[in-house]
């Protein structure tokens, strides 16, 4: 039985909070980067997996149902589980980014 509580209403830094204490009451403490980063490119691959269905493409017909909300939340706990890994607070991070994207000129190539 877990004793986590996420807010209803929780800020990015509340889910990177939320996964860290996950991670200590799941036992993943001893995962290293590397171990973590081959988890986030197999949660991509499942997530491409289940957007190739959500589009309707051919897949195997033993491929079992996509949940592509689902993929998409396994994405970000791994994310933030790496960010948590390397002291990078993903919100503040965000923000600075955003503020150097907005000032760039986009256009088609």
């Amino acid at each position: 039985m877990s004793n986590l509580h996420l807010k209803s209403d929780p800020t990015l830094r509340d889910l990177q909070d939320y996964v860290e204490e996950m991670v200590r009451e799941r036992g993943f403490t001893t995962d290293d980067i590397p171990k973590k980063f081959m988890m986030l490119t197999e949660e991509v691959g499942e997530f491409s997996k289940a957007a190739r269905a959500h589009a309707g493409m051919k897949l195997a017909k033993d491929s079992r149902d996509q949940d592509l909300a689902g993929e998409a939340a396994d994405i970000l706990i791994v994310l933030l589980g790496l960010c948590n890994m390397m002291n990078i607070d993903l919100e503040k991070a965000f923000r600075y980014k955003e503020e150097i994207n907005k000032k760039r000129v986009w256009s088609e190539a």
